[in-house]
């Protein structure tokens, strides 16, 4: 393999969506940013779009803003709907954080499944998921059955397809694990549940704008996921929900709130859910958020998500070799080998992991850190180029070969 950073440099000169780089907001050239499945970068689109939001729609329009704001969620979801997730318009929409909409849809699940007394989801699943599932297994007098998964390789259908009977209601995992990036078979596992009479809920924050999301091929149920990571909306930007269009007038969520009323500004004395995916969405929407969600989106329905993917596979593919060649010996790979089972992002192990993450950062590369002993790489494909990898790589060897990162505590601190 060429290790050389010219050789980096071709494989950017040939990259077919390296130009849409130009379109992020990138003050510090010199910084490696390895953080992208976190927190996405700013496009410039996004910047633009705020301001005449707030210059123009809220300072002049003010309440009259709400011509355009009203279908705000709706927009965005069809966007997301049709460019990200290749499921059909009406079926997605923006609303809530991606917990408060876990949670709506796992209460939705359930009284969907009533005399059912068990819900399924595995150990490396998100924390906040299995907190949210914790939550509702205790106020209902049900079973959280956890099925123990390798933190390196992801879920396997086989041993949670032995965790299910005609007992379980909901069956909730993550799709793209958020350690190590490992692909969950949505397919094998949907169909292990439905054949038990179960409903799937998938958490897709890791997914969304980075890997195939196959809800169609599968016949998913339920989904969630967050617009902040690939999808680049923004700190605390809104998250989505998709509910297959069959399920939609069986399932009513738990919060009944004004928004998600059939014929809202009736204003009527008692709740009546909308017969659309409508009914999943509570109150006010988040109109700036919301904005910043539908830039994001443009991009990612603009560059294709099939190209994102390949770039993807390849960003990761190459910075795993650079690791094998340089520094075999004091990491070692702790994500999939197979770049078919992993998103786009990798993890690294060492047991100083804490200490040579905080080096790199002082090196200007910022990565992030996972318990146990993981250093997690994300390489967004929008904006991370093969240099990039190459020249933040090449600090991380100088890092471990000079041992600068033993200056720093072995302590973890506030994990950001």
């Amino acid at each position: 393999m060429d290790l050389s950073r010219q050789y980096a440099e071709t494989l950017d000169a040939q990259d077919p969506i390296g130009h849409y780089r130009a379109c992020f907001y990138i003050p510090d050239t010199e910084l490696v940013y390895f953080d992208g499945n976190s927190l996405g970068r700013l496009p410039l689109a996004t910047r633009e779009r705020l301001r005449e939001a707030i210059d123009r729609e809220w300072g002049r329009d003010l309440i009259r803003g709400w011509d355009t704001w009203i279908d705000l969620a709706r927009t965005v979801g069809d966007l997301l709907a049709t460019s990200v997730l290749h499921v059909s318009p009406g079926e997605v929409v923006l609303s809530d954080s991606t917990s408060v909409n876990l949670y709506k849809l796992a209460a939705a699940a359930l009284d969907a499944r009533p005399g059912r007394r068990v819900i399924v989801t595995d150990d490396d699943n998100f924390p906040t998921d299995r907190y949210v599932l914790e939550g509702l297994a205790a106020t209902h007098d049900l079973e959280l059955r956890v099925v123990a998964t390798d933190i390196d390789e992801g879920v396997d259908p086989d041993r949670v397809a032995a965790a299910l009977d005609d007992d379980v209601a909901l069956v909730c995992l993550s799709h793209v694990a958020y350690r190590s990036s490992a692909i969950a078979d949505m397919v094998a596992i949907t169909t292990a549940a439905h054949r038990v009479g179960a409903l799937t809920l998938w958490d897709l924050c890791h997914s969304a704008g980075s890997v195939r999301v196959p809800l169609r091929e599968a016949g998913a149920d339920l989904a969630v996921g967050c617009t902040y990571k690939y999808l680049n909306a923004g700190p605390g930007a809104p998250a989505f929900l998709f509910v297959r269009e069959d399920l939609q007038r069986e399932l009513g969520q738990p919060i009944w709130g004004w928004f998600g009323r059939r014929d809202q500004f009736a204003m009527a004395p008692s709740y009546e859910p909308a017969e659309s995916i409508d009914r999943f969405l509570v109150g006010t929407p988040p109109v700036l958020g919301g904005y910043a969600a539908l830039e994001g989106a443009r991009i990612t329905a603009e560059a294709g998500l099939d190209a994102l993917v390949a770039k993807g596979a390849q960003l990761t593919q190459y910075a795993i070799r650079l690791q094998q060649e340089w520094l075999g010996t004091s990491l070692t790979l702790a994500s999939p080998a197979d770049p078919g089972r992993r998103g786009s992002h990798v993890a690294f192990r060492a047991p100083e992991a804490w200490q040579i993450c905080q080096a790199l950062k002082a090196a200007g590369v910022i990565p992030d850190f996972r318990t146990p002993q993981r250093l997690r790489i994300g390489l967004a494909p929008l904006y991370t180029r093969f240099v990039d990898v190459h020249e933040g790589m090449t600090r991380l060897r100088d890092v471990v070969e000079s041992g600068t990162y033993a200056r720093f505590p072995a302590q973890l601190g506030r994990v950001t």
